[in-house]
């Protein structure tokens, strides 16, 4: 009925109780999740999920926040998504938010990163997994420069995953053919905005996500997140959009079957 676009059950927190959150994720009717990528060096263990479980697929990428780790070239990223239920590149994109010291000028390192995962995934038919933060403008900019919008030849498309940004952002993210993911953020009580971001994004554009073990909605805000907290965020979409709760996980359900070619229920 439900399934999380966007989790990272590699993680610690996570991993060590896979079998107890396997068993709410059938309680809560969670069918599907996307397991995500964030380093070349955990790529293994998370391909791994993949391969063992049927209701698990993976994606490939090194998030933008790290540092530190292999830099991926683009033959990296093109040999690890030929793989079995690889299905996306990402978690890839711009993320300003923690400078410190440094200017956005500085950043050219994280920009150059999220250039070689936009020419894998187009080099692969693949979409995207993009997270952006403090830095929608580059990269929406990025994006575009590198050949992607919805009428584009060869175009990746792809997913911006918790979203957080304005309409503006949405909508320029929209006409460049990209779908619009939402997580435990959406209930939050600071997250009226977002909530209004929620309900201009058409019914057929939108994912739901946990991206957990991080962002736990309401009412479980402040404990380690998982999978099975995904209907959450379904339910708060119906009520904003005025539909049933199975109209919402069926239509999720199958933007992600859409987007994710190759995910089956």
């Amino acid at each position: 009925m439900f399934t999380d676009s966007h989790c990272h059950l590699s993680f610690p927190s996570l991993k060590e109780q896979l079998p107890q959150i396997r068993q709410a994720m059938r309680e809560a009717q969670v069918d599907r999740a996307l397991c995500i990528c964030t380093t070349l060096e955990e790529f293994e263990e998370v391909h791994a999920l993949a391969t063992t479980y049927d209701n698990f697929w993976s994606s490939v990428g090194v998030h933008p926040d790290n540092e530190g780790v292999t830099e991926p070239s683009v033959d990296d990223l093109v040999q690890r998504s030929a793989l079995p239920k690889v299905v996306g590149i990402g978690e890839t994109g711009l993320d300003y938010f923690r400078l410190g010291e440094r200017t956005v000028a500085d950043m050219e390192w994280q920009r150059e990163r999220f250039r070689v995962h936009i020419r894998a995934a187009r080099l692969v038919g693949k979409p995207l997994i993009i997270h952006t933060r403090s830095a929608s403008e580059d990269t929406l900019a990025i994006l575009k420069e590198e050949g992607e919008g919805a009428d584009a030849a060869g175009r990746a498309g792809g997913v911006f995953h918790c979203f957080t940004e304005s309409q503006a952002v949405a909508r320029a993210a929209l006409d460049l053919g990209f779908y619009i993911s939402f997580s435990g953020i959406l209930t939050f009580k600071t997250a009226a905005d977002l909530r209004e971001v929620a309900q201009f994004v058409p019914l057929d554009r939108i994912l739901i996500e946990t991206d957990s073990p991080y962002l736990a909605p309401m009412p479980h805000r402040g404990k380690t997140n998982n999978p099975s907290y995904v209907p959450y965020v379904a339910k708060l979409i119906a009520e904003l959009k005025g539909e049933s709760l199975e109209t919402i996980a069926h239509a999720t359900s199958g933007n992600f079957e859409q987007l994710f070619t190759g995910v089956t229920a």
